[in-house]
């Protein structure tokens, strides 16, 4: 199995000027950093984590998806999404900072289940609200 994490570089630098989707962007790459270095333990082959320059038809790593989303009648390329892919190729997409969040924490979980390590990240208040 892959993982894939796209984020906004912009947003993850905080140069939109949005403090709340800058934290929770943070807060993603963290959990995928930290899933990245533990990854044997929950049978991932590799984790990639991908900031997007605004602009960029995607830009993916290694997963070649790509997301698309309508934004007042207009059609807009996601640059923040989970990708996964099984080992039979099958791909899930999570393009909702939510469900991403959600799945990263989850993903902690099971891994903090079979080691004694503290593998734990902690998330910021936005983050968690999305979550809780």
């Amino acid at each position: 199995m892959r993982m894939e994490l796209r984020v906004c570089k912009h947003c993850y630098t905080g140069e939109h000027g949005n403090e709340q989707k800058t934290a929770i962007t943070k807060d993603m790459v963290a959990c995928a950093e930290q899933i990245r270095e533990y990854k044997d333990l929950i049978n991932l082959d590799a984790v990639y984590i991908t900031k997007v320059e605004e602009g960029d038809a995607g830009n993916a790593a290694a997963i070649d998806v790509t997301v698309a989303g309508i934004e007042n009648d207009t059609v807009t390329l996601r640059d923040t999404q989970l990708v996964i892919e099984d080992n039979d190729e099958s791909v899930l997409v999570y393009p909702e900072p939510a469900d991403i969040i959600e799945v990263l924490t989850r993903n902690l979980d099971q891994i903090s289940e079979g080691t004694r390590q503290d593998v734990s990240v902690e998330i910021s208040a936005e983050s968690a609200e999305l979550i809780s």
